[in-house]
């Protein structure tokens, strides 16, 4: 009686040792390595050959990683994305959940733990290091926060979750510009935004939307 075929992961970092390094660790849990690319567009036309089970993904690779975690996750769904970096940004995490990741891990993770973190990932868990998971709570806690403070009088008002994020980075003084670049979307589309919140909100402009929420 056979069991369950082995999980298949590609890996993406343009640093060659770490490459090696974590394909010996999968290896060693019983995971196959179906590929190994070096920057973003390489990692994508990779995944897209090889459909992984799950696409480990470097953030600071050439081509920028979160994009290619955005780009995976909308052509192949049933890829499952982590993230492995150095990174302990707050906007590389979450960016990195909105792009469609499943995992953040740090490069400093004992390589041993990495083929159950994975095959948790496949069978509904997040993968986070620990020293992330505080964030996540505390981001949380702000955004629901921000909720009832500016719904407060205003019971009509329901902003998407995407209305959401742009209000959010606008009261972090971000510009229409920067939010395109951080959401992946147009100028355009920011400003649509920006115009529905207004509307939604009963205020007269962006910096009135952005002291409703400010407000203590």
């Amino acid at each position: 009686m056979t069991g369950p075929p082995a999980l298949r992961v590609l890996i993406a970092d343009d640093h060659p040792p770490t490459r090696s390094g974590v394909r010996r660790a999968l290896e060693s849990g019983g995971v196959v390595v179906c590929g190994e690319a070096k920057d973003a567009e390489s990692a994508l036309a990779l995944a897209t050959e090889q459909q992984p089970d799950v696409a480990l993904l470097d953030i600071r690779m050439p081509g920028n990683g979160i994009r290619a975690a955005r780009d995976i996750a909308a052509r192949l769904p049933n890829t499952a994305i982590v993230m492995l970096t150095v990174s302990r940004s707050d906007d590389d995490l979450f960016d990195a959940l909105r792009a469609g990741a499943a995992g953040y891990l740090m490069k400093d993770t004992d390589p041993t733990l990495l083929p159950s973190a994975l095959h948790g990932v496949i069978n509904g868990e997040a993968a986070l290091s620990r020293s992330l998971v505080t964030k996540l709570i505390e981001e949380f806690r702000r955004r629901s926060g921000l909720r009832r403070l500016s719904l407060l009088g205003r019971s009509t008002a329901r902003l998407t979750e995407r209305e959401w994020e742009v209000l959010d980075l606008l009261k972090d003084g971000l510009s229409t510009s920067e939010i395109a670049t951080r959401l992946y979307i147009s100028n355009v589309t920011v400003r649509s935004h920006v115009s529905s919140i207004i509307k939604k909100l009963r205020v007269d402009d962006r910096a009135a939307a952005v002291r409703l929420v400010s407000q203590d």
